[in-house]
């Protein structure tokens, strides 16, 4: 008799070869919360912890090619989307979406690395706006992000506030909106999730000290095993920051750069409270 089936997510990333983002933490951290993970590789970079080196897109057909080739022999139930790599990305992805409605879309608008390192063209960043927030059921951008997003070429983006970004990318199509506030000047970090009606909810976390590689990698796939294995999406919200929480606070410094997140924090806590074997 076969074991019964976890649920299947389907990732869209680029690679890390450190294991710290991309589509090394979604595959880490949809494993650690149970869910059988089918990766698509949007770009292949050159990083190490303290920052990217070099960027370069898979070519659109193949990811077309590699998403087409799993989703007609597996059924899912979530998208994640982190990097996309090109606008060309961007849009054969739009069309593999608007194939399967009814499964829901985690969107991480990935624009730049935590260094700084810029990420996404102008190109792409209207590819975004235009052909993958549509089909957004949660984006999850930080409030820089958000800020860029959701801002007109001549407005100033330090000048909008969150509340107005969320409006605005609500605007573009997403059903919801999350904005974390990591990258704010507040005592704790504040992530709010919107809706079209107003706030649906608002979680407050401690401020960790250091900083992470791969935190927003980590959010939203942790958001998006939640919704495939049934949460509806504002426990979803809250059941991805937990997770995520816990696995920054837990976090190691394996190079000289930013710390990595521990996905399996929860089986290290288990080794550590074991009972020793009698002798």
């Amino acid at each position: 008799m076969s074991a019964p089936l976890p649920p299947i997510v389907l990732t869209f990333a680029a690679t890390d070869p450190t294991g710290g983002a991309g589509i090394q933490a979604d595959l880490l951290t949809l494993s650690s919360m149970g869910c059988h993970a089918l990766s698509v590789v949007t770009a292949v970079t050159v990083q190490d912890t303290a920052g990217v080196e070099g960027v370069q897109p898979v070519d659109a057909e193949w990811v077309n090619d590699q998403a087409r080739m799993v989703l007609e022999d597996m059924a899912v139930s979530a998208f994640k989307i982190g990097m996309v790599g090109s606008a060309e990305n961007a849009a054969v992805i739009a069309e593999i979406l608007a194939d399967y409605p009814d499964v829901p879309v985690v969107l991480d608008p990935v624009l730049a690395s935590g260094r700084g390192d810029e990420l996404a063209n102008e190109a792409l960043i209207d590819a975004l706006r235009d052909l993958l927030i549509p089909h957004t059921t949660l984006l999850t951008p930080n409030s820089t992000e958000a800020r860029r997003l959701a801002a007109d070429e001549d407005e100033d983006e330090a000048e909008l506030g969150l509340h107005e970004c969320a409006a605005r990318l609500l605007d573009m199509g997403a059903r919801y909106v999350l904005i974390t506030g990591t990258h704010e000047n507040t005592a704790q970090v504040i992530n709010t999730l919107y809706e079209s009606a107003g706030i649906v909810r608002s979680d407050q976390w401690e401020r960790l000290p250091g900083s992470y590689h791969g935190s927003g990698c980590t959010l939203a796939s942790a958001i998006a095993a939640a919704l495939a294995n049934g949460l509806d999406l504002p426990e979803a919200v809250r059941e991805g920051q937990e997770y995520t929480w816990q696995t920054l606070a837990a976090a190691f410094r394996p190079g000289m750069g930013q710390y990595i997140p521990d996905r399996f924090f929860w089986a290290r806590e288990l080794s550590d409270n074991a009972e020793p074997e009698e002798e």
